[in-house]
């Protein structure tokens, strides 16, 4: 039987974590200071561990749910780390945002230690992961993934094999350039449009008669007529983080990003300016308030 471990039981993750208890997986996670509460995970069942290490040794499946790149380094190769504990033969599933190139090279090292890898990175909202229905982009071995594929499908409705290692985060990246990007263009567009006098409404009602709707503005609509931020749970720190991974993936691929780093840099300026834990759809006032 699997004895699957997570670290990184934040708005998503608490989702996942859910989600396989709720399909009758042994789970245990990494007690840590950034997860939501685990009061109802632990009601049923679910055991935790204070380091990396400790929790890879009572486990044979390690889904890690974190910020980035430097937060699964961390805890793969860190002081106590994930591959400290882990016996050969596990399998790390990784459904963070991450650089492929560094994705490349933590599998290496997994691979190497006599384990497997997957990237698997989600899209969707907390809202979906506790409903178990994200999507998750997934890189990696293909007979691996067919075999993972039952667990995956505990917390995703859609699971798509993107490629081998690596491929799985460059979708998500090529994903979040293009969501956060048109996200963001319409929140500048809106902040003109309020600025210039026009009806919140009025903008919304012609974009959407128009080639202006879509997902970008479903998303804004909420807070442009109610300041209701709740369409798009997402801070303006992780939308800076992921345009700066999807930045270096195309200056690694030595492929021309001149949108996406203009992207960047209103996002970077926005940071500046804002609370970074501010949520996206908030953009639209932090920009007004520069006219």
């Amino acid at each position: 039987m699997n004895k699957i471990g997570m670290i990184g039981i934040g708005m998503m993750g608490h989702g996942i974590a859910t989600n396989l208890v709720k399909h009758g997986h042994s789970l245990s996670v990494l007690a840590h200071e950034g997860n939501q509460p685990l009061d109802a995970l632990i009601a049923q069942g679910v055991t935790t561990f204070q380091t990396p290490r400790a929790l890879a040794e009572h486990s044979n499946i390690m889904i890690l749910c974190v910020t980035g790149t430097p937060q699964v380094e961390a805890v793969l190769f860190g002081q106590d780390g994930v591959l400290q504990g882990l016996a050969p033969g596990s399998i790390v599933i990784d459904c963070s945002t991450s650089i492929p190139t560094s994705t490349e090279r933590i599998a290496k090292f997994v691979i190497d230690y006599g384990c497997h890898f997957l990237d698997a990175p989600m899209t969707r909202t907390p809202k979906e992961a506790a409903e178990g229905r994200l999507n998750l982009l997934v890189g990696g071995d293909a007979q691996l993934f067919e075999q993972c594929k039952p667990l995956l499908s505990c917390f995703a409705e859609n699971i798509v094999h993107a490629g081998p290692i690596g491929a799985g985060h460059r979708m998500k990246l090529l994903h979040n350039y293009v969501s956060l990007g048109s996200v963001t263009l319409m929140a500048e567009a809106a902040a003109c449009a309020l600025s210039s006098g026009i009806d919140p409404q009025t903008f919304i009602e012609v974009l959407a008669m128009g080639g202006g709707w879509g997902a970008p503005l479903e998303r804004l609509k909420p807070y442009l007529t109610a300041g209701d931020t709740s369409s798009l749970r997402f801070s303006l720190a992780n939308s800076l983080k992921d345009l700066s991974y999807y930045n270096q993936m195309a200056e690694d691929m030595k492929v021309d990003h001149t949108v996406a780093q203009a992207v960047k840099n209103s996002l970077t300026q926005a940071c500046q300016e804002a609370d970074p834990q501010a949520l996206l759809p908030e953009l639209v006032s932090i920009i007004k308030r520069r006219s």
